[in-house]
């Protein structure tokens, strides 16, 4: 889930708890997927990071990193699941369970732990999808490299680059559906799921609509949006509590057992894929003003289902712990965003543009990498 909100949040716990300290010790966990797919290895992050003073913490839409004394300086991504963890304060941005309060130290699924003496910092990564890796670069030119070179403009730290002529020139010039644009870390950083449908509503923009086929005023408007969530969002640190009134992820985000079918006003939420994510969509908010792909229709856009109340010890139970599971699955598709996904494939040439219709275009993956997930998706979710 963590997007450029959350992992603002992250950059705000470690700026205030790390920076100025040194690493006294560190310990590590070999993973070939997290630490191998970034072209390092766990012993070289110990060795490189021991000993080091923490200067500062720096963020780029998804990713963010550690500025050391000297280099090299950690680059991480959370993928879907990762996170930082503090064994002296806590980082979510809800209300950890009982469990989590009571969770032995060092957490559970641990890549990583930087002593300091007076604290520690862990990364926890449940699946494997986050990354970490090594950039031998001086501190002002990391965003100079790879992979940060080849994502996109980031909508709070570079509003001087995401202007409205920059923005509209760029979706000008591609003909894709918009929320597969807008999740897409080359064009623009930090955009994930549930940042993009929120933009989106705000904006009063159908997800499935090509880029190409926007009017100025609608591109005025997306562009309003664009800056409006991502700075009021990260201005809260992603907390949902803390969320503008009429916000639709106000709404959505959390509680499991709300009926998400509609909102309290009435208004009917369905539910697409579009961009290879599943997009929350007030119909009668976002409505189509243009083409939109054609790989499927509206008949087949279903609202999500209403969770079922269970009883523990029986058969019943066991159904609605199944039951939930489910739900929890379909939340994390909703809500959360990997950039472990295939590039998007074309149109094909007899594929006529038509309205009405959705579209199953994935955005790219990381820019200039090749796709570094190895597991299967299923349920809405990935194995690695």
């Amino acid at each position: 889930m963590p997007e450029i909100s959350e992992v603002a949040r992250i950059v705000h716990y470690l700026k205030k708890n790390l920076v100025g300290k040194t690493i006294k010790s560190v310990q590590v966990q070999e993973d070939e997927i997290i630490y191998g797919k970034a072209g390092t290895t766990a012993s070289a992050f110990k060795t490189a990071m021991t000993g080091k003073t923490v200067v500062d913490a720096r963020q780029q839409g998804k990713y963010f990193w550690l500025v050391m004394s000297k280099p090299p300086h950690p680059l991480m991504h959370f993928g879907m699941t990762g996170w930082i963890k503090l064994s002296n304060e806590d980082t979510t941005y809800y209300r950890p369970s009982k469990a989590e309060q009571e969770e032995a130290w060092p957490p559970r699924f641990w890549k990583f732990v930087l002593d300091f003496g007076d604290g520690q910092a862990a990364f926890v990564d449940k699946r494997r999808l986050g990354r970490i890796r090594l950039v031998d670069a001086k501190a002002e030119d990391m965003r100079k490299t790879t992979p940060l070179k080849e994502n996109g403009p980031d909508p709070v730290i570079d509003k001087d680059i995401l202007t409205l002529d920059w923005l509209s020139k760029k979706l000008r010039s591609k003909k894709v559906p918009i929320k597969a644009l807008l999740l897409d870390q080359a064009n623009i950083s930090g955009i994930g799921n549930w940042v993009g449908d929120e933009t989106l509503y705000q904006a009063k923009i159908h997800p499935e609509q090509y880029s190409n086929t926007l009017s100025d005023a609608q591109i005025k408007q997306l562009h309003l949006a664009i800056m409006h969530v991502c700075t009021s969002a990260v201005g809260v640190l992603g907390k949902k509590e803390d969320f503008p009134d009429g916000w639709l992820m106000k709404y959505l985000l959390g509680d499991e057992k709300k009926d998400k079918s509609r909102l309290p006003s009435g208004e009917k939420i369905i539910y697409l894929k579009v961009g290879g994510r599943t997009s929350a969509v007030v119909p009668s908010v976002q409505k189509k003003t243009g083409d939109v792909a054609g790989d499927f229709s509206e008949d087949e856009e279903e609202e999500e289902p209403k969770p079922k109340k269970a009883v523990n010890g029986t058969a019943a139970g066991k159904k609605g712990r199944k039951k939930k599971q489910v739900d929890e699955d379909e939340d994390d598709e909703l809500f959360e965003e990997s950039d472990e996904q295939p590039p998007a494939k074309k149109q094909k040439g007899n594929a006529k543009a038509t309205k009405g219709k959705t579209s199953t275009a994935k955005p790219a993956s990381e820019p200039g990498k090749a796709v570094e997930a190895t597991g299967k998706r299923r349920s809405g979710r990935f194995k690695a």
